[in-house]
């Protein structure tokens, strides 16, 4: 009969506290031998190291008090801190680097390491890749579940039993599933050193080819001399000129590169076989926490050798039966979207006088809340969507007198209002209040027939040099949104400059076109850069701020509209931003709007598709009945702030977020409106000399 194995080989937590003398100087033996000869290993205080472990690593530092029981294989390089467990039949390889406090469940894989598929070449004759893990401290990985390399899984999070974790987890976050999906927070994450605006905004305080749209977008006409400067600043930036001259808005790129391994939108998928695990990849959808192609060099289709893949006769079945789930869906949809439509008509006039003040003539975004110059035009907007007309609280030709009024003669700028409606002084269009009122008081205008009488000497004092130091000198590398957002004034004043005939000097829309190709990145798409608190979010904020007045506004084609879109769907799923109860108007026009805009080519259109599908449905939900949009979605977590009730701005995105939605996701014929300005979705105007 065969000698009994120790308990403690499986379970050694006590083993230092429970275990014999001889029993202590035979693991001190053992930890000897394992680090003899072995500068690269060391071995903390009171370490354990089961005998029918198999460590084979490269290099090895474990912390105090971490153990690794029986059945464990360990190769590659692998750093451990203090008081973590390597439970039974653990398989960790690669180069992996965990935190104090890691508590990994019996059976699970940590692969920090994987094989290249090239065809043409047996995949055992192929190199190996590794990116590495890094998991941060006090993290708790359930039994069976499988790590992919180039993961990272921040501090306090936890991984449920038999998830398959393909992506970036989030500190604080619960994960599970395959591919693994947020599930809620575990810890909140102004508790794990989130920046505290990141953590207002946190979770649970707490994706058929392109639609086109249902009207014909008007061509688009360069001038010759914006064309030649365009097309040289294109050729510096690698931009085929091609892209420049091209009729439509957003013709497909020729010759942009293809991302690693993207997932086939259905069937079956298999994890690389050499590291012995089977997942079932379905049809990706865009929910808060998903799979990310990057992490799964290995998610391919592969329905021939997948055990139990089904034949072609089924999967005929099943697209079929998907087809017809995913009309029905489609109907459903369009019927909600009709419905919300038809209610926020019937209440327009209500939303509209709640948010009137009788004694000043104003409209403030909410009862009490101060007169603001933006709740004039978010008024005029809503009223102008919902009910074809201007606001009822004013004739069309007095609400102009007044938005005209407010325009500084010697400038063209109009300044905020103080909180007795009076406008504040000495502010210029570096102001972000001024600067924004150029879209919103300079639209609103023009839904009301009308224009800004003064020239905007943002532009008409302007020179090719001065706007490029005036690019330059914005917080690209800090604050993007920020930069974005000027930008946007910038290019709206030179709308509302050439559309009143006032003279441009030359150059200046040359060097603010031939700025922004030269500065996308041809890796997001995007200008700027993430920050750690908050990642992508300033990026795709800003891009869609800056695009939105240049790009959009006059029909110029995006330099990348592909890796735009793999930017946006890549950040739609961080948690912190759009996780239920933390979505806010801003954060979800600023993805909606630069999905539709990078449109065209078909590229990852399911996702899209469906992400909006999943957005729209969930935005339907938050009209509250007399009084609108609020510009956060509600939720009991974040019940009693200030931007969860319901106003004109959040009205008035909500409204245009809708349109964009819809219209990604196939129903915004239901709606019966379409945006005519500021988000409008057609170019304002034709770049013409």
């Amino acid at each position: 009969m065969s000698p009994a194995i120790a308990a403690h080989e499986y379970s050694p937590w006590d083993f230092w506290s429970e275990a014999t003398p001889s029993e202590r100087e035979a693991q001190l033996l053992l930890q000897q031998t394992v680090v003899a000869g072995r500068p690269d290993h060391e071995l903390g205080e009171q370490c354990f190291l089961s005998e029918l472990a198999s460590i084979d690593n490269d290099s090895l530092r474990l912390g105090d008090r971490t153990y690794v029981a029986a059945g464990a294989y360990l190769t590659g390089d692998l750093r451990a801190g203090a008081d973590c467990s390597i439970n039974p039949y653990t398989v960790i390889r690669g180069r992996v680097t965990m935190g104090d406090g890691v508590r990994i469940g019996a059976h699970t894989s940590i692969l920090g390491f994987n094989h290249s598929m090239e065809s043409g070449t047996p995949v055992f004759r192929q190199p190996l890749t590794s990116k590495g893990i890094e998991i941060g401290d006090d993290v708790w990985i359930g039994s069976h579940v499988v790590i992919l390399d180039g993961v990272s899984v921040g501090s306090h999070s936890v991984l449920a039993a038999s998830a398959v974790v393909t992506k970036d987890v989030p500190a604080g976050a619960v994960v599970g599933g395959n591919p693994a999906r947020f599930i809620r927070w575990r810890v909140e994450p102004d508790d794990t050193g989130i920046h505290p605006d990141a953590a207002a905004d946190a979770a649970a305080r707490g994706t058929e080819d392109r639609l086109d749209s249902p009207e014909p977008r008007e061509p688009v006409e360069t001038p010759p001399a914006v064309l030649a400067a365009l097309a040289t600043a294109a050729s510096e930036a690698g931009v085929s000129s091609e892209l420049l001259s091209a009729p439509e808005l957003l013709p497909a790129p020729e010759a942009e590169p293809e991302p690693e391994a993207e997932p086939e939108a259905e069937g079956w998928a298999a994890a690389d076989p050499a590291q012995g695990h089977l997942h079932t990849h379905v049809s990706p959808r865009a929910t808060a926490y998903d799979a990310d192609p990057a992490h799964t060099a290995a998610n391919v289709n592969a329905t021939a050798t997948a055990p139990g893949a089904p034949t072609a006769t089924s999967t005929n079945v099943v697209t079929a039966a998907a087809t017809s789930t995913a009309a029905a869906d489609t109907a459903g949809l369009a019927e909600r979207v009709a419905e919300l439509a038809a209610r926020a008509r019937d209440e327009a006039s209500v939303v509209l006088q709640r948010a009137w003040n009788d004694d000043l003539g104003l409209f403030a975004d909410r009862p009490g809340a101060a007169p603001t110059v933006r709740a004039q035009a978010d008024a005029i907007e809503i009223a102008d969507l919902l009910l074809g007309a201007a606001p009822p609280q004013g004739s069309a030709d007095a609400q102009i007198r007044r938005l005209q009024g407010w325009q500084d003669a010697a400038t063209g700028a109009v300044a905020p209002l103080d909180a007795d409606g009076r406008q504040r002084e000495g502010l210029g269009f570096s102001h972000e209040d001024v600067a924004y009122h150029v879209l919103s008081t300079g639209y609103a205008l023009d839904l009301l027939g009308s224009e800004f009488p003064a020239p905007l000497t943002w532009v008409t004092a302007a020179t090719p040099e001065r706007v490029v130091e005036f690019c330059e000198s914005l917080p690209w590398a800090t604050d993007a949104w920020g930069a974005g957002h000027h930008i946007d004034g910038f290019g709206t004043a030179i709308l509302w400059t050439k559309r009143a005939g006032h003279p441009i000097p030359a150059g200046v829309e040359e060097a603010l076109f031939g700025w922004l190709l030269l500065h996308a990145d041809p890796q997001t798409g995007m200008w700027g850069s993430t920050t750690p608190d908050r990642g992508l979010l300033p990026v795709v904020n800003g891009f869609y701020r800056a695009s939105r007045g240049t790009f959009a506004q006059f029909g110029v084609p995006l330099p990348h509209p592909d890796r735009v879109i793999d930017t946006v769907l890549r950040h739609a799923r961080d948690p912190r931003w759009f996780a239920s109860g933390a979505r806010n108007a801003c954060n979800v026009l600023d993805v909606a709007h630069p999905l539709w805009l990078a449109r065209g080519s078909g590229y990852r259109d399911d996702e899209v598709r469906e992400l909006a599908a999943r957005l729209l449905s969930e935005a339907l939900a938050t009209w509250v009945p007399g009084a609108g949009f609020s510009f956060r979605e509600p939720s009991p977590a974040t019940r009693g702030l200030t931007e969860t009730e319901p106003g004109l701005q959040g009205t008035e995105m909500w409204l245009a977020i809708l349109w964009y939605l819809a219209d990604l996701a196939g129903v915004s014929d239901a709606l019966g409106y379409r945006p005519r300005g500021v988000h409008r979705p057609e170019p304002a105007l034709a770049l013409r000399p």
